[in-house]
């Protein structure tokens, strides 16, 4: 295995653990390779979700730009929402697996057919 399916291995692992959710592996592939190389670096991998410029690069690059969503008061309401299933007292929230979650929240999966 590589690099990037330990990584995804992890990230599954982080979903049903820690947010009780069944990852469907296929789209968790998907979506972790649609965060590209940040996955490999130490501080981008994870998201700061006590840092409001980091929620905002959230909605504006992933939400509005990726999933072509509209700029309303649910992304945010949603953001929060997929805060709180990871944990917030959970000191590394990975990338893929908030953008995973977010992409089901919004049943955007087709964004990675």
């Amino acid at each position: 295995m590589g690099k990037r399916d330990d990584l995804i291995a992890k990230y599954a692992a982080d979903l049903s653990d820690k947010c009780g959710v069944q990852p469907d592996l296929a789209l968790l592939t998907k979506v972790t390779i649609g965060v590209g190389p940040a996955i490999y670096n130490a501080d981008s991998e994870t998201v700061a979700a006590s840092d409001p410029t980091e929620l905002e690069t959230v909605k504006k690059n992933f939400l509005m730009k990726k999933l072509g969503l509209p700029d309303s008061p649910e992304l945010d309401a949603a953001i929060a929402t997929v805060i709180e299933t990871y944990g917030k007292s959970e000191r590394n929230k990975y990338r893929a697996v908030v953008y995973y979650l977010l992409t089901k929240h919004f049943g955007k999966e087709s964004v990675y057919a």
